[in-house]
């Protein structure tokens, strides 16, 4: 049985005055940290009555949920999802139209690699009240946690943000990016969801015109105790990665600014390609 399975108890009072949906409200829970959280998210959270939280939301940044609400666990992970997407929307329009406001709880920010834009573009066409509350993204904790500033007027005057998930069918996924606009000199690219496939970028970027040597690290578990940073280059950071047994969720950088970590983090654990 899944949660879309499960009966549904309400107020019949609620439901007999077929009141107008209640409002959803997306959150974004930060990269980890549950201290970099928005004072407006941790609001949303302690007023909670239902909670639908992913994957990458850890026990901290629920410790704000009250216990007398309801939480729904709606996570993916490579290979694994408890709820497909459209399943989620269509548990969030129920909820919502049944009478209790959602609070649908997000790492990062909804609107970053989140599909917070889907669903609240669903929502809008429901008719459903939404209300969108930013949070500090995975890129910037990471950026701030392992001292890799995004831009620096020496190093990098543009900043991409992307995905290394694979799309496609099952039997023939390809990693589909723009890898010309990627391998641009004096630009920091961020690569989310890229563990699996961090061999194929690191060859295409090399392929498309970034020299073997340039500077690239993988952040694992960005803003969290256990926070580990692997730095190399292009040519060293699969071998590296593997070697340090780097898993989900990370964050790959790439660029010069990823040399400045030594210095501006030095209390990151750092495994170096030397």
């Amino acid at each position: 049985m899944t949660v879309l399975d499960e009966t549904l108890r309400f107020d019949t009072a609620v439901l007999r005055a077929a009141a107008p949906p209640a409002k959803v409200t997306l959150v974004g829970a930060g990269p980890g940290d549950p201290e970099l959280l928005t004072l407006k998210a941790v609001k949303a959270l302690r007023n909670a009555q239902v909670v639908m939280y992913d994957n990458l939301v850890g026990d901290e940044v629920l410790s704000f949920v009250p216990e007398t609400a309801r939480r729904i666990y709606v996570g993916k992970q490579s290979g694994f999802h408890t709820l497909s997407q459209g399943a989620i929307i269509e548990l969030m329009l129920r909820l919502a139209r049944s009478g209790r406001p959602v609070v649908r709880l997000k790492g990062g920010d909804p609107y970053i690699f989140g599909r917070g834009g889907e669903e609240a573009q669903a929502l809008a066409e429901a008719g459903v009240p939404f209300e969108v509350i930013p949070g500090i993204t995975a890129a910037q904790g990471a950026a701030v946690a392992a001292g890799m500033p995004l831009t620096h007027r020496d190093h990098a005057c543009t900043l991409v943000i992307t995905t290394g998930h694979l799309r496609g069918p099952s039997d023939a996924r390809t990693l589909d990016l723009d890898w010309e606009a990627l391998a641009r000199p004096r630009q920091t690219v961020v690569i989310y969801m890229g563990v699996a496939t961090l061999p194929i970028i690191c060859e295409q970027m090399i392929r498309h015109g970034l020299p073997p040597d340039t500077p690239a690290a993988v952040v694992e578990r960005a803003t969290r105790p256990d926070q580990r940073t692997v730095d190399g280059t292009l040519e060293t950071l699969p071998f590296l990665s593997q070697v340090h047994g780097v898993q989900s969720p990370a964050l790959i950088v790439i660029g010069a600014v990823t040399q400045l970590h030594a210095v501006l983090a030095p209390m990151s654990v750092v495994h170096s390609a030397a």
